[in-house]
């Protein structure tokens, strides 16, 4: 597993400023802001810092943007990056600002001078987010190594090393999600994905992976019919975190994980095909977001459960036409193999209600290219049927600058998934794509139950930066669903 790079706090030592060999952060909130770092830094540079808060540069800046010097005159350092910030900034601001230092972050060691910071953990968070680089598989010449040494200078080392670990542990959460969106099919079978999960136990999860004969045993004929063309088999693995009261009923998160999606039957097209390995990316985040909570002792009682299987076109592949039924007793049209991740959450939702009976659920699934059309790759798609449980996301995702935008929902769009001859049929075409599609999931929630669906297909994995990470695997939804358990089961 990749790791977040290792962050050491150090205490208040201002005489180390003129010494240090590397990169030297500093912050600045204004011309009359200069901190003692920030003074310490500007005589030795020559009045250097002082000239630049007075320029237009300066004003024009935005909160969390970094202007370097490099090789200040009067100091050892290799650069001196100057960060403008409030001296009591919001989470956002400080979280871009430790992304903006990670991005320009070399193999030199870094000392950021922060001080009295309140901050000072957002600014770290930022820093080891924007240092992923995923190096399994190539060659030791050709890896990006994040090796650089970083220094966090604080007035409070104890009270900040205190902060600092719920921020790593999330940190780590976010990095492992993202491991398994990077990886190859071949590598990510159903079987490895399954397995990497049950060593998570080691955190004090309780794992579980029930195999195709106990599905089959359930009836979770809609999730079966999605893998019966491939060789690798089909698995739910169930994760149990009950760090709150003892017998409450617990949260319940439920992610699609196909490991790769070639559509079926109703074949993709060969363009872009290969990005299909990040269609796993909803049991990623569940995952991830299981691991932190196991990592930092959360007081909650939280399920997640996951969905693995391969969408492969074979002789025993599910064909368009076919009928299957449902471990609730709906029967499915499959109108398009391509429309299966509906299918092996349906099953999986409803398993979690009936064995768990949760007081909320939520699904997360790269489910619709509707998504991306409709949002783009700034925010998650989120649908709902609880106002209360859907403001409560999109507010933690709000707090964690994670883009999420609320969707419709409406009985008038059932019709478009009405089958003349089963329950129900698994598209209903392109009109509303993403709506229908979680038509259809609402289909296999409880009455009453809160419940919301978020389409990730925009944000798992991205081609150009974004606020939090470079291109790649993003982890989107794990600090967000991180947050919503802190808020609603643990202090709200």
């Amino acid at each position: 597993m990749t790791q977040p790079s290792e962050i050491t706090f150090l205490a208040n030592d201002l005489d180390q400023i003129a010494t240090f060999e590397g990169r030297i952060a500093v912050f600045l909130s204004g011309a009359d802001g200069l901190d003692l770092a920030a003074r310490r830094a500007n005589r030795l540079s020559q009045g250097a810092i002082d000239r630049f808060a007075h320029s237009k540069q300066f004003d024009e800046m935005k909160p969390g943007q970094v202007f370097s010097l490099n090789f200040p005159s009067g100091m050892a350092a290799e650069a001196l990056d100057i960060v403008k910030l409030p001296r009591r900034p919001e989470c956002e601001p400080a979280r871009a600002a430790g992304v903006a230092l990670g991005k320009i972050r070399g193999s030199q060691p870094v000392l950021v001078l922060a001080g009295n910071n309140p901050r000072t953990s957002d600014i770290a968070l930022g820093i080891m987010l924007r240092g992923y680089h995923f190096n399994d598989h190539k060659t030791a010449s050709d890896s990006v190594s994040d090796v650089a040494a970083t220094y966090v200078m604080v007035s409070n080392t104890e009270e900040q090393e205190a902060a600092f670990h719920a921020v790593r542990a999330v940190a780590e959460a976010v990095f492992f999600t993202r491991d398994l969106v990077s990886e190859p099919a071949n590598v990510l079978t159903t079987t490895e994905f399954a397995d990497r999960l049950v060593a998570l136990g080691e955190l004090g999860l309780k794992v579980e992976v029930l195999e195709e004969d106990k599905l089959l045993e359930l009836g979770m004929g809609s999730l079966l019919c999605v893998g019966q063309g491939s060789a690798s088999p089909s698995k739910v693995v169930v994760m149990q975190w009950n760090g709150g009261v003892d017998g409450a009923s617990p949260l319940a998160l439920v992610g699609k994980g196909v490991v790769f999606d070639t559509g079926g039957i109703s074949l993709k097209p060969a363009g872009g095909m290969e990005d299909m390995t990040m269609d796993m990316g909803g049991a990623g985040v569940v995952a991830g977001v299981m691991q932190a909570l196991a990592a930092r002792k959360a007081k909650a009682n939280v399920v997640g459960l996951v969905g693995l299987v391969e969408n492969m076109p074979s002789s025993t592949a599910t064909r368009p036409g076919d009928v299957v039924r449902s471990m609730k007793g709906d029967t499915i049209e499959v109108i398009n193999t391509d429309a299966e991740g509906r299918l092996v959450l349906a099953d999986v939702l409803w398993y979690a209600q009936t064995r768990f009976a949760p007081v909320a659920l939520i699904d997360l699934a790269t489910l619709t290219g509707a998504a991306i059309v409709a949002l783009g790759h700034e925010n998650a798609a989120v649908f709902s049927n609880d106002d209360t449980l859907c403001q409560n996301f999109l507010d933690a995702a709000a707090a964690e600058g994670e883009g999420a935008w609320r969707m419709p929902l409406g009985k008038a769009y059932d019709k478009l998934i009405k089958s003349p001859i089963a329950d129900m049929k698994n598209t209903g075409g392109r009109p509303a794509g993403s709506v229908t599609a979680a038509q259809f999931l609402q289909r296999f929630v409880k009455d009453d139950l809160p419940w919301a669906h978020i389409d990730i297909a925009g944000v798992a994995k991205v081609k150009s930066d974004t606020a939090h990470s470079g291109a790649g695997a993003t982890g989107w939804g794990v600090m967000t669903l991180n947050r919503l358990v802190q808020e609603m089961l643990e202090t709200g």
